[in-house]
């Protein structure tokens, strides 16, 4: 057995938070809003921070290390190196061949649209995979393989639901389907990777855009096969803009690449992120000296970009 150092064991006591963006474009102010609370929780609790690129999918050249600029612009630092979930592939390989050897996988050779057209799931919830390919026999997949498609893999989960506990939200039942665990191209799915890394990180406390907690009872419960220990969840709420939808880039000047450009700095930045929780600050720093999760806004941002941090009126 590998003898782990007495620092890193000291390190996985004190858990971990973590931020771990798709480098799929720059990040916008409620990226930077939701990466900022993750800091501040992390930090507030003791815990390590940790910085993680989840770039298994969506990935343009140079954006994961223009994200991680923008991040230490604004005055927040991590821990340790940042870890790239494209180097992590056997580990993810490991863990589906896990569960495939306790009988908890099988292939789908189902399309987007079949998967549409599927009115209801027999064994689960109204909205999840509808179980198409679960009972497929040997000689069904045969015939699929010989069609020519690709074949994905599947949980066969034995639960419709799972219960997490969220610290805003608090106890939050949801649907528990039969979740994909590597795409038809070969390339590990979010739901199993993220479950995977979280724990081999230590990550312990999740905090994340709110929009993510219909999805946690599938990762908690994946976790939960694997013998791997649940984070505590934080889903925060969003930024909107002023048409009730996520905050996107189409919205206008709202990556701090925009806004520097438009003559505002990072610390602006910081004191428009700070005020939208309740705070007066310029820096993580000090917001993290007043800093009170249960103060939280609990509900979303609404963002007019029109205006927005003019040079001449910001703090």
């Amino acid at each position: 057995m590998a003898v782990v150092p007495a620092a890193q064991l000291d390190s996985f006591a004190r858990g971990a938070g973590r931020y771990a963006p798709s480098p799929s474009g720059d990040l916008h102010l409620g990226n930077l809003r939701t990466a900022l609370l993750a800091w501040l929780f992390a930090r507030s609790s003791g815990r390590r921070f940790l910085m993680r690129i989840d770039d298994l999918d969506r990935v343009r050249p140079g954006a994961a290390e223009r994200q991680l600029a923008d991040l230490a612009a604004i005055g927040l630092d991590w821990d340790g190196p940042v870890v790239r979930q494209s180097e992590r592939l056997p580990h993810y390989d490991a863990a589906i061949e896990r569960l495939t050897a306790a009988g908890l996988t099988y292939e789908c050779y189902c399309t987007r649209r079949e998967i549409q057209q599927a009115a209801t799931a027999p064994h689960g919830p109204m909205g999840a995979y509808p179980g198409i390919c679960r009972t497929l026999s040997a000689d069904a997949r045969a015939r699929r393989r010989a069609e020519g498609r690709p074949a994905a893999l599947r949980l066969r989960a034995a639960a419709a639901d799972f219960e997490v506990v969220d610290d805003l939200h608090g106890r939050y039942r949801g649907p528990v389907d039969d979740v994909v665990l590597r795409r038809g191209d070969g390339t590990p799915a979010y739901n199993l990777a993220v479950v995977v890394d979280d724990a081999a990180q230590g990550i312990d406390q999740v905090v994340r855009g709110d929009d993510l907690l219909p999805s946690t009872p599938r990762q908690a419960y994946l976790a939960s096969l694997l013998d791997l220990p649940i984070p505590r969840y934080a889903h925060v709420p969003l930024v909107l803009n002023e048409s009730g939808q996520r905050l996107a880039k189409r919205d206008g000047a709202v990556t701090l690449a925009d806004r520097r450009a438009l003559g505002n700095t990072p610390e602006q930045v910081v004191s428009l992120l700070a005020d939208s929780l309740g705070y007066t600050a310029r820096t993580p720093s000090q917001l993290l000296e007043h800093f009170d999760p249960a103060r939280l806004p609990r509900e979303p941002w609404i963002l007019a970009v029109d205006g927005l941090l003019q040079p001449s009126g910001c703090p």
